[in-house]
């Protein structure tokens, strides 16, 4: 399975989406639709990696990341280490680069890095031997968040070109904002963004994106709509009145979801904040919500960015 995609995933590392071209993008999407065959299988296991170690270094919390690479490297048959970032020597000082330096040292394959400033991943990838994967660095990029949300569109559309989709919400604390933005962009698709002003970055009408304030505006004749988290952990100022508030002319329901076309389908990253940027009969209904199938895609994806990573240093 694996041999026919060399060459075309060249990197030595997946640091974002911006690095990459349609050509590595479509290898990664393809070699992911032969892992979710083998995942829907009832022997999940592959030995792409075997004798090779992978550890997942989370300096901030995580359950479908984290969980998804570490599933996709046991199943692909790596040994997976979960570094204990609040027990380790991390929590006790130790600066990035000394963390990298003792990494280093155990001989990894790959390593997964999810941490709160922008930019850690690509530090920590000049400092270690082993091939690096972002995992989200501050408000900067989440590339495989975008790549399985390609992934997922493609499994309902085919081509993205000529798609009109809307991400709505926090754009400007949203790393799996810009690394979307990015992603869909290049393969065709045109994106609007809608948040009220104090959510969204004074650069993003830049990003060759159309800018809404009104949800109504925002998601007319779209085919798909993107939701984003409230980041509250980020803000250092009240961005928005309440919760309440923001649901009211933010939140996704079935009022403001009925300006999309009749057959939009819904994104959520996750976490959820129900009832605050989209109402559980929206996030809940299989007719319109691709939010399970993202989960699903992601550990499909993950395999393929581990094994295109891993053939690479070969």
């Amino acid at each position: 399975m694996a041999n026919s995609y060399r060459d075309t995933f060249t990197g030595p590392h997946l640091l974002g989406i911006a690095g990459l071209n349609r050509l590595e993008v479509d290898s990664l999407l393809d070699r992911t639709a032969d892992f979710m065959v083998l995942n829907r299988q009832r022997n999940k296991h592959s030995d792409v990696l075997g004798g090779q170690t992978l550890i997942n270094l989370f300096f901030e919390p995580s359950t479908r990341t984290q969980g998804s690479f570490e599933l996709a490297g046991k199943r692909l048959g790596a040994d997976v280490i979960n570094m204990a970032i609040k027990s380790s020597s991390v929590a006790k000082g130790e600066t990035l680069i000394d963390t990298a330096v003792t990494l280093n040292a155990m001989h990894p394959d790959l390593l997964v890095v999810r941490h709160s400033a922008s930019g850690a991943a690509e530090l920590l990838s000049q400092k270690v031997d082993c091939a690096v994967i972002n995992a989200g660095d501050g408000s900067h990029e989440h590339p495989t968040q975008a790549l399985l949300d390609a992934f997922t569109l493609r499994a309902h559309f085919g081509d993205l070109a000529g798609l009109r989709i809307a991400i709505c919400g926090d754009v400007v604390h949203s790393r799996v904002a810009r690394s979307d933005i990015t992603l869909l962009t290049l393969l065709g698709a045109e994106v609007r963004l809608c948040a009220p002003p104090t959510l969204l970055p004074g650069s993003a009408r830049e990003w060759g994106v159309q800018v809404f304030y009104n949800m109504g505006e925002a998601l007319d004749g779209c085919d798909v709509v993107m939701v984003l988290r409230l980041q509250r952990e980020r803000m250092t100022s009240a961005c928005v009145p309440s919760t309440r508030e923001y649901f009211r002319y933010y939140g996704l329901d079935r009022a403001k979801l009925s300006a999309a076309k009749e057959s939009a389908l819904v994104m959520h990253p996750g976490p959820m904040n129900r009832g605050v940027e989209i109402d559980s009969e929206i996030a809940d209904d299989p007719n319109i919500s691709l939010i399970t199938e993202q989960v699903e895609s992601g550990v499909a994806l993950r395999m393929a960015v581990l094994a295109a990573l891993a053939e690479g240093r070969t």
